[in-house]
């Protein structure tokens, strides 16, 4: 995944996502302006608490920030937001998408029939053998299948950054029909006559090759390479995506090092909610065009304790049904300890912490007065500090700030206190302290948590947790709780990675080694679980490391010395340009692995909704170990097997006694006049007994043959059209097995 998404824009330019305790229409301490920020996400506290005389003035010319949130309301939401100069975008049920002016949240905070107002910005992103890892290579040939499957007739949605639309791979295998149907580019400066809320859309073969490349395609090429992995035609090589014949959706949407494309007013218009717009928009054309539609996702940031995204999973909800799934990587924080537990009776919890920037940022949920602790420690002198949590409560506003030395450095502490927006009788709290060096001048930085009579958890937002002798009572970090942020929703199949190749030599003759885990077992940068409320995550696994594929010509031609383009294992001429192919490594790359195969499953299917993905994945797949009961959060219920997973969907695996496996070394099928065809790979010289059944179990036909040449027919009572089951039995085992027919 991308390591920073463009939430860590706050934190860069020195604004922190810092909360405010509740404050109602009829309690205003601290805030004259008038406020009830106990309605607001910390993201969109901390966007009204900005909001100053300048942004007035430029507000009355018209000229004004805006905001795109979540906000849920009830009553006459309409009259609400007219009254309050706000844009519904988009409604699901009580919640709409809005655009609304900074000038009016506080104002729109304290309507009565204003229940929540929620944004945020996400932090990260995070194919030759892959198929066959999969086992997806007997879908495609359509191996003892009614046909194959490779994704026609459904729409692969990719919503990522830096495209590059002109790649051959997004041609059909021959490079001749182009497969891009749509793009969103949400960075796109061409807004003249667009109705979208940012950016402008490109349809059609003319308009997208035209346009060449998302607005960020000279600076990014992520989304170039998880496209090409769901669903690229591989032209001219062995690095095939998944579903290579589907029809491709764009969306482009902003990432941090997009900051100098948007403007400084926009800003605040890229944000969860406007995700959510690009969700929509894809499966709205797939609405359109009457296909269904699997969309991957491979950004996300860091769950929190705060309610960032209470709206956000909500909306997805309303998203996904029917022939509508959004698949999201798991994250790559699986190796870090980033959670850290004080359960009631145990008096303190702590760890030693570090940052590679000169901020770290905490934020805890307790239901009960606890005090945070902060020691530097540097020779034989230690700085302490210490916030207890009723401190911060009793400050205006529930927000307390202070300069203080530690390790001989002036740190700036930020500390906010509200009440929880999942539980009243629980107080979150966000730290933030600044100003410190990378390496705090040779000093070492521990966090602790104190109080007896307090349940704390705490997620570590920028920086790591932990173990150090300076103190080896500082040890209780877990390495838990790191799957990220759409892909711990409900309603998304959540994927993590798993490695089969340990490495690969580039274009120039160099070798690399990235990993010495063995085959098919899960990474250890790939995210672990439970999440937040204690759901397990991931949903299920798929390979992540060293997959090669498509990288783009722009980001290649203005990054030539750009150290990712060493891992090019290709490059090659198409249309007067020059393309890579390149490898990469993440759960961004496992999540459209994953998402390529459902699209190969809703070919035969359709209809399949969120739940009846994750039922099939229950059912069907590869187990990585033989011990560990499933779903576990490590790896969910395991590797996905794409055949396994269509026999499941096709109803074979409903029949008793039916083997879930293929004969290999028979092929069969039903010929026009209703005869069973079998053909072999070799002369047989075996008996082989012959079961036909349908896909709800019923048996049509037992019979016995002998059989001495490569091909034979063998004639079966009328069967009306459908699906049929071939059960084969045989002394010879390449005999045994069952194949999916058609008898049209």
């Amino acid at each position: 995944m991308k390591r920073i998404r463009i939430f860590h824009l706050i934190i860069y330019v020195g604004v922190l996502l810092l909360a405010d305790m509740p404050v109602s229409a009829n309690n205003m301490k601290g805030h004259p302006t008038g406020a009830d920020y106990s309605k607001m996400s910390s993201f969109v506290r901390r966007a009204a608490m900005e909001y100053n005389d300048k942004h007035q003035i430029a507000q009355a010319k018209g000229h004004g920030r805006e905001l795109c949130a979540f906000v849920k309301m009830e009553g006459n939401a309409d009259s609400v937001l007219h009254a309050h100069n706000c844009r519904s975008l988009v409604r699901f049920g009580n919640t709409h998408i809005v655009s609304v002016p900074l000038s009016e949240l506080r104002a729109l905070s304290l309507c009565l029939d204003v229940t929540r107002i929620e944004a945020g910005r996400n932090r990260s992103i995070q194919m030759d053998s892959t198929a066959g890892n999969v086992n997806a290579l007997s879908v495609y040939a359509g191996k003892a299948l009614p046909q194959a499957y490779t994704g026609r007739g459904v729409v692969m949605g990719i919503m990522d950054v830096g495209f590059d639309l002109t790649h051959p791979n997004f041609y059909d295998a021959s490079g001749t029909d182009y497969r891009i149907v749509r793009l969103w580019d949400q960075l796109s400066a061409d807004t003249v006559g667009s109705t979208l809320y940012v950016g402008a859309d490109y349809r059609g073969r003319n308009e997208l090759l035209g346009y060449a490349h998302s607005r960020d395609g000279l600076i990014q090429t992520h989304g170039t390479h998880t496209l090409g992995i769901a669903a690229g035609s591989g032209y001219d090589s062995r690095y095939r995506g998944m579903a290579w014949e589907s029809d491709i959706c764009l969306v482009n949407n902003a990432v941090t090092s997009d900051i100098p494309l948007i403007d400084a007013d926009d800003i605040y218009k890229y944000t969860y909610a406007t995700d959510a717009l690009g969700f929509k928009y894809i499966f709205d054309y797939a609405d359109e065009m009457g296909k269904p539609c699997v969309i991957s996702f491979s950004e996300g940031s860091h769950q929190d304790l705060r309610g960032d995204d209470m709206l956000y999973y909500e909306v997805l909800e309303n998203l996904v049904g029917p022939g509508r799934i959004i698949v999201a990587s798991a994250g790559n924080d699986g190796y870090l300890k980033t959670f850290m537990h004080k359960p009631v009776g145990k008096y303190s919890a702590g760890s030693f912490v570090a940052s590679s920037s000169n901020s770290l940022y905490l934020t805890m949920a307790a239901d009960n007065d606890f005090t945070i602790r902060i020691v530097a420690y540097k020779g034989e002198v230690n700085d302490t500090l210490e916030i207890p949590l009723h401190m911060v409560q009793e400050c205006a506003g529930g927000e307390y700030t202070d300069t203080v030395m530690l390790a001989g450095r002036s740190c700036a502490i930020e500390a906010a206190a509200y009440v929880s927006c999942y539980d009243a009788k629980v107080t979150a709290c966000d730290v933030s302290l600044r100003g410190l060096s990378s390496s705090l001048d040779g000093a070492t930085l521990s966090v602790e948590l104190s109080g007896k009579n307090a349940d704390v958890e705490m997620c570590l937002i920028t920086g790591i947790l932990y173990d150090s002798a300076i103190n080896p009572e500082l040890c209780d970090a877990e390495q838990t709780h790191s799957i990220h942020s759409p892909a711990s929703a409900p309603s998304v199949i959540c994927v993590g990675a798993t490695v089969y190749r340990t490495e690969f030599t580039n274009y120039q003759g160099d070798t690399f080694v990235t990993n010495s885990k063995g085959r098919g077992q899960r990474t250890d940068y790939s995210a672990v679980g439970p999440t937040l409320d204690g759901r397990t995550k991931p949903d299920v696994m798929a390979p992540g490391t060293n997959i090669i594929s498509s990288y783009s010509s722009y980001y290649m031609e203005a990054n030539p010395d750009a150290r990712d383009l060493l891992s090019s294992v290709k490059l090659f001429d198409f249309g007067g340009r020059t393309y890579p192919w390149t490898s990469n490594a993440g759960t961004s790359m496992s999540a459209p692995v994953v998402g390529g195969a459902i699209a190969l499953w809703l070919q035969a299917c359709p209809n399949l909704t969120p739940d009846d993905v994750k039922g099939v994945i229950s059912r069907t797949a590869r187990r990585l170990d033989n011990v560990s009961e499933v779903p576990n959060n490590y790896w969910g219920y395991g590797e996905i097997d794409v055949y396994a997973g269509l026999l499941d969907i096709l109803g074979i695996s409903g029949i008793a006694d039916i083997p879930a496996w293929q004969p290999s070394d028979v092929m069969a099928n039903i010929t026009s006049d209703g005869r069973l065809h079998l053909s072999f790979s070799r002369v047989p010289n075996a008996t082989i007994g012959v079961s036909v059944y349908t896909t709800g179990g019923v048996r049509m036909a037992e019979l016995e043959i002998t059989a001495y040449e490569k091909e034979c027919l063998v004639n079966l009572p009328a069967l009306p059209s459908g699906i049929y089951a071939v059960r084969l039995t045989s002394d010879v085992k390449e005999y045994c097995g069952s194949s999916l027919v058609r008898k049209h």
